[in-house]
């Protein structure tokens, strides 16, 4: 339905203006948008999930909205904080404690993140661009390399 709209967000998501301002309210909206459309969300343009993790110093919850790229047994999700040149919070906090939750498609289930590196990292790569061609300028902008997880599903059955 709303997937017209996706090459226009890929290019807003790739000014140097979204890249300043978009950390200060995208996450936000996209927790608006989860909770408001839960099973149809903004996955009409991104596959989008909730990422609920422990906070590494802090010890606290926090909860994520990422985009995603559903594959099989999961999801990978890449820490691109709109280009900008420090990792997100949340991949410390995975790195600390790989034990998390997904909200995706209004079901919630546990989640084991990994972090993926090397030729396995390169292997993904190419799909996460597919995806978003986006995380090439965040990758350009903020002069590392982004980091890619596997959040693996733990729920049985």
């Amino acid at each position: 339905m709303l997937g017209f709209l996706k090459p226009f967000f890929q290019w807003l998501a790739g000014t140097d203006w979204f890249m300043r301002v978009g950390p200060r309210f995208v996450p936000q909206l996209d927790r608006a948008v989860h909770r408001i459309f839960k099973r149809l969300g903004s996955s009409q343009v991104i596959p989008t999930l909730v990422l609920f993790h422990t906070g590494a110093r802090s010890g606290l919850p926090r909860s994520t909205p990422l985009a995603c790229l559903p594959v099989d047994g999961g999801f990978l999700v890449v820490g691109s904080n709109f280009g900008l040149p420090q990792h997100p919070a949340w991949t410390a906090n995975l790195l600390a404690a790989p034990q998390a939750r997904v909200s995706y498609a209004g079901r919630e289930f546990p989640v084991e993140a990994r972090l993926l590196t090397g030729a396995e990292r390169e292997a993904v790569w190419p799909g996460l661009l597919a995806l978003w061609p986006v995380y090439a300028a965040y990758t350009r902008k903020s002069g590392r390399e982004l980091r890619v997880f596997r959040l693996t599903s733990c729920q049985s059955g």
